[in-house]
C-alpha cells in the first residue's frame, strides 16, 4: 500500500481539541471506539504501552494525551498507516516508534520486549462474515484475517509480569476472547458498552492481567447516550461519555488494581 497524497487526508480533532489526527479521507477513520478503550487503561507515567494494530494511532495518542510521560510503541501491518501514526505523534509532539510489521511476524528485537501495558482494537469481523470494503485499507481494519486468539496470544508474550492487556471488540466476540485468555491471561474483567439505556452491549472491553488471579468480574454496562432514542441533530453523549470524548477523562471501573 502506498503513502497517501495530501489531497486524500483530513486533520480532525480528537479529545476537544487537545489531539489532532491526519486521517485519509477515503478509507479507515478512527471513530469513538479507539477514544474509549484509550480511556479504560489504568497507565501512569513512566510505563510503558505497546498497541497491536495502531492504525494512523488514535489509541495511543489519546492515551498519551491523556496520560503524560508514557514510553510508547506502535506496531501496524498497513505501512500507510504506520506512516500516518508517525507524523500524527510528532505532529502533537509526541514520541511514538512504530514497527511495521505483521504482528504474528514481529522483529526479534520487538520480541525480546516486555510492556507494562498491551491495547488493541482488532478487526471486528470474522473472515467472510461481512462484505468487503472497497477500500483495502478499510478492508484490512474491519475483517479479521489474524485470527483473535493470534492477537491475544501475541499480547500475553509482549507483556511483563502483572502487566494488563485492554482490548475492544464486538460483544459477539467475548466467547473467543475468553478461550484466548484460557493459560496465559488472568483477572478477567469484561466492561460492557452500551449504545442506550435498555438495550444489550454492542461492543465490550476486556481487560486482563499477566498473572492475576483475581476471579472473573462483569461490569455494569457504560451507557454512551442518553435516551431512549436518537431525537434532534447534533450527538447526545451521556455526560460521562461527554467527558471522555471531549475532555480526556478516563472510562469505567478499570482505574482500580485488582490482584
Amino acid at each position: 500500500m502506498t503513502g497517501f497524497k495530501e489531497d486524500e487526508l483530513s486533520r480532525n480533532d480528537f479529545l476537544g481539541g487537545r489531539l489532532r489526527l491526519w486521517q485519509p479521507v477515503s478509507g479507515y477513520r478512527a471513530g469513538v471506539d479507539p477514544v474509549l478503550l484509550a480511556a479504560s487503561v489504568p497507565a501512569t507515567s513512566g510505563q510503558s504501552v505497546l498497541e497491536l494494530g495502531c492504525g494512523a494511532g488514535a489509541a495511543i495518542l489519546c492515551l498519551a494525551t491523556r496520560v503524560p510521560g508514557l514510553d510508547l510503541c506502535g506496531v501496524e501491518l498497513q505501512a500507510a498507516y504506520a506512516d500516518l501514526a508517525r507524523r500524527n505523534a510528532a505532529d502533537n509532539n509526541m514520541v511514538l516508534e512504530v514497527v511495521s510489521a505483521d504482528l504474528t511476524e514481529l522483529p526479534s528485537d520487538l520480541k525480546q520486549r516486555q510492556f507494562d501495558h498491551v491495547i488493541a482494537n482488532p478487526p471486528y469481523y470474522r473472515a467472510g462474515a461481512h462484505s468487503a470494503a472497497m477500500d483495502r485499507g478499510r478492508s484490512v481494519a474491519l475483517g479479521e484475517q489474524t485470527p483473535l486468539g493470534d492477537w491475544i496470544g501475541v499480547a500475553a508474550k509482549r507483556l511483563a509480569p502483572r502487566g494488563y492487556l485492554h482490548m475492544i471488540q464486538k460483544a459477539d466476540r467475548l466467547h473467543d476472547m475468553l478461550l484466548a485468555c484460557q493459560g496465559r491471561l488472568g483477572s478477567i474483567e469484561v466492561l460492557p458498552l452500551a449504545a442506550r439505556m435498555g438495550r444489550e452491549a454492542e461492543l465490550v472491553i476486556l481487560r486482563a492481567r499477566k498473572g492475576g488471579r483475581a476471579a472473573f468480574r462483569l461490569h455494569a454496562p457504560v451507557i454512551l447516550h442518553a435516551g431512549q432514542r436518537h431525537e434532534r441533530d447534533g450527538d447526545s453523549y451521556t455526560p460521562e461519555l461527554s467527558d471522555v470524548l471531549r475532555q480526556g477523562a478516563s472510562l469505567g471501573p478499570f482505574h482500580v488494581n485488582r490482584q
